[in-house]
């Protein structure tokens, strides 16, 4: 958490429902005046949705009914929580459990969701022994049907199995979040950055990763960061 984010009780949303606060509220873009993007008087309040209660509506109780049949016994353990919002449906699911669930989300024919959008990564500071969360975009080109999985690991231990085994073209986007995040995908056939170089230090999209302030490479210089940079009045 930076300096400059302030931790506020949870509001209901528009619709009453009340939210899981995950994140403080959010002043500034960069943590300060003197950025040149026009956010510096921004004041934000992040927090995520409460899980949903039944009836889910429209398809998302028939998906979780035959995802629950599936499980099991193991049903309780994998799903941690169902949650819909902006007419989405997420299942937040233990780490663990995160290849199984795929494979009957892809298999099952009343679920066929055979096609994987990739995998993202966000980093929540505030949300103490879940700071890193892994985000699994499927579609099901079958029904017409998109669904969001989210495993949520802790930073001291930033472990999930991969799913390539499943979805392989995932494999680009889990070395993409291991790049930018640090998660690590346990199983991956091969795990290394993407985009950065090899002996980089530190996950650029992390929260507490620094703004600008790099040594440009080849010439000895440096990027000031945003706080730094020239205004426009």
């Amino acid at each position: 958490m930076s300096s400059h984010d302030s931790l506020e009780p949870a509001v209901p949303d528009r619709d009453g429902r009340p939210p899981l606060t995950l994140l403080p509220v959010r002043q500034g873009l960069f943590g300060g005046s003197g950025d040149t993007s026009g956010f510096g008087g921004l004041t934000q309040s992040v927090a995520m949705p409460a899980p949903a209660s039944r009836p889910y509506g429209e398809w998302f109780d028939g998906v979780v009914d035959i995802l629950e049949e599936l499980l099991g016994d193991r049903a309780s353990d994998a799903i941690e929580a169902v949650i819909v919002d902006q007419g989405e449906l997420t299942l937040v699911v233990a780490r663990d459990h995160i290849v199984e669930v795929c494979q009957h989300l892809r298999d099952d024919p009343d679920c066929r969701f055979e096609l994987s959008l990739g995998v993202s990564g966000v980093h929540y500071p505030s949300d103490t022994g879940r700071e890193l969360h892994a985000a699994y975009h499927l579609t099901s080109i079958t029904h017409g049907r998109r669904i969001r999985l989210e495993v949520a690991v802790a930073d001291a231990d930033p472990h999930i199995p991969s799913t390539t085994s499943v979805y392989p073209a995932n494999n680009w986007h889990e070395r993409e979040t291991y790049d930018f995040f640090g998660i690590v995908f346990d199983g991956h056939p091969s795990l290394a950055r993407i985009a950065m170089p090899d002996d980089w230090i530190g996950h650029p999209q992390r929260k507490d990763y620094p703004l600008g302030g790099i040594p440009v490479e080849f010439k000895g210089a440096t990027i000031p960061s945003p706080d730094e940079r020239r205004q426009y009045t």
